[in-house]
């Protein structure tokens, strides 16, 4: 007789293979088909909004791994959230305009030797984003992420260029924008003002030069300092070719200065720093006079070798970190030296046009472009005896994050917004403490950023972007803009998008009879756009706000760690200036992706991933589990060795599914499912289980926690199931009669483990889940595991005097487990299904025992039964006193010590446990009686 066709063994189509490279492009086949996200949002009509506002990726290239974290992570969030019984509709979007797009037009441009104007310009722009628009829309939901693809948001959009005008216009007549000149980033390569998150920080090598500025005039406090003396105030300067724009020297009010003789001239340097100073410099000196940073203020110096002063000022930020403790001041050329010149009544001069070259107002070196012109001054100043020393350093500077090229500070005509007029700042800092901030070190970054962050430049010197509608008197020079010529220009651009600005002549977009207050009536268009971190700052306007399925304030507002300068930062700014409040109620941050060794990914490096890469090999279901699995908060690793550990985690959750749909194949919830009381003790000892990890995970979900919930569970498909419970059921499913009460219950409990597993690693792992879901048994379950809610806990679990009677046994467990992996390294055994276990019991109180050994007898006595089952051994002994065998358990005092040896009996062919029984039949003489009452019926 074959006895093996007697056993139910597993019978699944559910394939061992997840083949998911090929897999999953069907299953997003089929979310399509029956039109899976629209279906979400149909049946979450009247739940609890959570609206999570998606950050506008650049639509420039294919995506990378850190789109690939920060869109994973949103779409864990808003499957979660959806699950949890919330309306939680995902709005994509994409950024669009601004210079990468525009760089890469003109790259192709420079490449084919033409020239266009700036509508031909701004129209390859924009083919060029929907191109990538398209190609990133795709590989997005190649991830598995959910969302109204179809009608994402773009920021070049008429309607959305419309509402960027619209809320500009509202800062622009609160009288919060102005016009004037100051010192901002520019970036000569590109030729354009940059924001603070348009500037990279790398190392750059630069001259690193002391200077001697002569007095000329003493101040009217000391009059007599440095009399009869050639005197010369000392600075420092790593930018040389910012001194034709020197306008000042700073010291700070509250240090001492002491003027040292050395050489037959006077240097007056910081006192802390005077002799270290003489000494690099190679000279001795002798101190002749000592004052305070405020006794030089009024002082007149001459410039190094142009014929103009420069005052002696005082200022608070002079430090005595590095340098001389005195400040070279050029207005012109720095937002500090910027502050004192306007204290100081100084101009901010800077003698440097768009292409970062000196203009004819600096005839030495007009023409060159200032990194050049370094050398050149250097030289000037040793000619003209004022060079005290130079030497080359390196330093962390600011380079563009473009062309990745140094930037230089320099003063132009451009755009603000005042962070002080209309209490901007300080609503703003308000608003930041109203907002829950994860990790909570973003609440100190962006409130820092903004309590110290000058004026916005909202103005760019591009063509692709939205234009900063203003008209300039040709006469007089002033600005017009009135509320009525805005609106105008912004009913047109929602009907025709903003082309028509850049070649339509001002007089054909005014009203009839426009004139400026000189009286003339001649007028130019503003050619400046707007910065695109106002583009996408207002996105809670044009796309949160008037969206009758999305809430202002959003929810969560996600994306990585730099947007603290970036977009949370003009999103709060542009809603706190026109509604008052922030757009968000909280802003969670994630790091950045590095290799395995923690370095940043780079093409030089040769460390670079491509998602599409991982994808190709090992299915978009393990960069999900990547990133669930990591704490996104810090940086996140990722390497090849890492890609193949994720594979063998994730065969985890595949196998265990597996096995669980396997033992399914001949149930039927609908008339062999049993309620939970009627299932046998084991059974709702994981049901228990179920329900600590459910309310653990939703609980990880909902604190943002997703490693949390990753590894729980893993923990419970390789611990509590694999280890434990499927391990000891495996006898119970395979050798009982078919329709046994038993085996129902073992199958009842499968299938809800299965379901509450399915479900609660749907938003991690969505392909699986909804593969899985697919096959699980039963009728009346929603089409997708997606238009699942997250699984209630049956009632009267956890159950707790259950959990603690199994938390006893299971350390019981362990230390037989122990011994019998000892004795099947001996070959006393081979499995546990042929050991006897003796159990002995200290039962005389034993000062090292908390609990009397008797205690412990009566308690593994009476679960003597259950413990047996937990081991799956066919003999089970408990006796007072020693046993013998292995060592006694240091976690387990009374425990005298646990034996192995061979049980008594064969071992039956049907069910491998040794028995006595084995043999007493002649028609089934290697089947024990257990298998014969089960084959007999």
């Amino acid at each position: 007789m074959n006895y093996k066709e007697t056993l139910n063994l597993p019978q699944t189509d559910f394939p061992m293979k997840a083949d998911l490279p090929r897999r999953e492009p069907l299953l997003l086949k089929r979310w399509a088909e029956i039109d899976l996200y629209g279906r979400i949002r149909a049946q979450s009509q009247g739940r609890p909004k959570f609206v999570l506002h998606d950050g506008p990726p650049y639509a420039n290239g294919h995506i990378h791994l850190g789109h690939a974290l920060n869109k994973i992570l949103k779409d864990i969030i808003v499957k979660s959230r959806q699950m949890t019984n919330c309306d939680s509709p995902y709005v994509p979007g994409w950024d669009c305009h601004g210079l990468p797009i525009e760089h890469q037009v003109g790259k192709e441009l420079k490449a084919k030797g033409g020239s266009l104007s700036k509508i031909e310009i701004r129209q390859r722009c924009r083919a060029y984003a929907e191109k990538f628009i398209d190609i990133q829309r795709a590989e997005f939901q190649r991830l598995g992420v959910l969302g109204n693809w179809d009608h994402p948001y773009l920021t070049m959009r008429p309607a959305y260029v419309a509402e960027i005008l619209e809320e500009y216009g509202q800062f622009y007549f609160s009288g919060a924008i102005h016009r004037s000149k100051k010192p901002i980033h520019w970036c000569a390569t590109c030729r354009t003002a940059l924001a603070e998150a348009e500037v990279e920080y790398e190392e750059h090598k630069a001259p690193s030069i002391f200077v001697k500025f002569a007095l000329a005039k003493a101040p009217e406090e000391t009059p007599q300092l440095g009399a009869d003396k050639k005197v010369f105030l000392v600075i420092w300067t790593t930018t040389p070719w910012t001194l034709p724009a020197n306008l000042a020297v700073a010291v700070h009010p509250d240090l001492e200065y002491v003027g040292m003789e050395a050489g037959g001239e006077v240097l007056v340097a910081a006192a802390d720093l005077a002799e270290g100073l003489l000494s690099a410099w190679g000279l001795k000196g002798q101190e002749i006079f000592r004052v305070k940073g405020r006794a030089l203020e009024g002082a007149v110096c001459r410039h190094p070798w142009l014929e103009r002063d420069s005052q002696v000022i005082v200022a608070n930020y002079v430090t005595l970190e590095a340098g001389t403790g005195l400040v070279h001041i050029a207005p012109g050329h720095g937002q500090e030296d910027y502050d004192s010149g306007r204290r100081y009544g100084l101009e901010p001069y800077s003698p440097v046009d768009d292409g970062g070259r000196f203009t004819g107002e600096v005839p030495e070196f007009a023409g060159q472009k200032v990194w050049e012109a370094n050398a050149g001054i250097i030289e000037l100043l040793k000619q003209k005896g004022r060079l005290l020393s130079a030497q080359e350093m390196s330093h962390s500077y600011p380079h563009c994050w473009r062309c990745k090229q140094p930037i230089i500070f320099r003063a132009t005509e451009q755009w603000f917004i005042s962070m002080e007029a209309n209490g901007l700042r300080q609503k703003a800092l308000a608003a930041i403490d109203r907002v829950t901030w994860i990790p909570r070190w973003g609440r100190e970054r962006i409130y820092q950023m903004v309590e110290r962050r000058p004026d916005w430049c909202i103005s760019r010197q591009r063509a692709w972007g939205v234009p900063i509608v203003a008209f300039h008197c040709r006469e007089c020079g002033a600005v017009l803009l009135t509320p009525e010529i805005l609106q105008g220009i912004i009913q047109r651009v929602r009907l025709e998008g903003a082309d028509f600005w850049f070649d339509t002549p001002a007089a054909d977009l005014l009203p009839p009879g426009t004139t400026c207050a000189c009286g003339a009536a001649d007028f130019k268009n503003e050619t400046d756009i707007l910065d695109v971190w106002f583009d996408s700052g207002v996105s809670w306007a044009a796309v949160v706000e008037p969206d009758p399925d999305l809430t202002l304030p959003a929810d969560l507002y996600l994306e990585g760690s730099d947007q603290h300068r970036g977009w949370f930062h003009s999103s709060l700014l542009t809603c706190v200036g026109t509604r008052g409040q922030a757009p968000y109620k909280g802003v969670l941050t994630h790091g950045f992706v590095v290799d395995g060794d923690g370095r940043k990914m780079s093409k030089s490096m040769g460390n670079v991933i491509a998602p599409q890469e991982v994808m190709d090999k090992y299915g978009a279901e393990i960069l999900r589990l990547w990133v669930a699995a990591e704490d996104y908060r810090d940086d996140v690793r990722l390497s090849p060795d890492i890609l193949k550990q994720l594979a063998d985690s994730y065969r985890r959750f595949r196998n265990t599914a597996r096995f669980m749909l396997g033992n399914l194949y001949d149930f039927d919830p609908e008339s062999h499912w049993l309620e939970p009381g009627r299932r046998e003790e084991l059974d709702r000892l994981a049901l228990s289980w179920l329900a600590q990890l459910l309310a653990r995970v939703k609980r990880a979900y909902e604190e943002y926690e997703f490693h949390q919930a990753f590894h729980r569970l893993h923990q419970f498909c390789a611990v509590e199931l694999s280890a434990i419970y499927l391990d000891i059921l495996k006898d119970r499913l395979y050798v009982s009669k078919a329709d046994s009460r038993e085996r129902k219950s073992a199958q009842s409990t499968l299938y809800d483990l299965l379901q509450g597993l399915t479900l609660a690693m749907a938003p991690i792992l969505s392909f699986t889940a909804d593969e899985v879901w697919q096959h699980i048994p039963g009728a009346g379950r929603p089409e997708s595991v997606h238009l699942a809610s997250f699984p209630k806990v049956p009632k009267g679990f956890p159950d707790q005097e259950l959990l603690d009677k199994y938390e006893f046994l299971l350390q019981i467990r362990a230390a037989i487990n122990r011994q019998l992996d000892d004795a099947k390294k001996k070959k006393i055994v081979s499995t546990a299904q042929e050991a006897k276990v003796t159990l002995g019991v200290y039962v005389e109180p034993q000062t090292i025992l908390e609990t009397p050994g008797d205690v412990h007898l009566k308690k593994l006595s009476e679960h003597r039964e259950a413990l047996k089952l937990l081991t799956q051994v066919p003999e089970l002994e408990i006796i007072e006193g020693y046993a013998g065998g292995g060592q006694p358990e240091k976690t387990l005092p009374w425990l005298s010590g646990v034996k192995i040896e061979r049980a008594i009996g064969k071992k039956c062919i049907r069910c491998w446990f040794t028995f006595p029984s084995v043999g007493e039949d002649p028609d089934h003489p290697q089947v024990c009686a257990r298998c014969r009452q089960v084959m007999e019926g």
